[in-house]
């Protein structure tokens, strides 16, 4: 979408794997967790509500298409799903699957630890088994 300007925050801290219909769908550059986030291609929009009617039933079904294929893709035991953005004002989704003995767990993944980076051919293979999942 012409003109749309992404947080630097979000744009250091996930890479683009795609644009789905209204979200930028961006992976986290931690590889602790199959991370995955849904960012609105729309300027000024902090909250959910601020989308239109429309807008708001698109992401709804959007965050449905990705939380479901990340639950095939990684067989999760939880995919938990949260619009926070108490740092990061411009509104994003967070995807996440959650594993019994993943780091953390069951607490938040928020704040907890240090980033680890992706080795390139695992995360290239999460992103190509995300996409076909998708694509089903």
């Amino acid at each position: 979408m012409s003109g749309f300007q992404l947080d630097a925050r979000l744009a250091r801290d996930t890479e683009l794997v795609t644009s789905l219909g209204l979200c930028q769908l961006r992976m986290m550059k931690d590889s602790r967790w199959p991370w995955f986030m849904l960012v609105p291609q729309r300027n000024g929009v902090s909250e959910l509500f601020d989308l239109t009617p429309l807008d708001q039933a698109l992401l709804t079904f959007e965050t449905n298409m990705v939380a479901a294929a990340l639950k095939k893709t990684t067989s999760a035991e939880k995919i938990n799903v949260a619009a926070i953005g108490n740092i990061v004002r411009q509104l994003h989704v967070h995807i996440v699957a959650r594993f019994d003995g993943d780091p953390n767990w069951p607490g938040p993944i928020w704040g907890f630890g240090q980033a680890e980076t992706y080795d390139e051919a695992r995360k290239q293979s999460l992103i190509k088994s995300l996409m076909e999942n998708l694509a089903s």
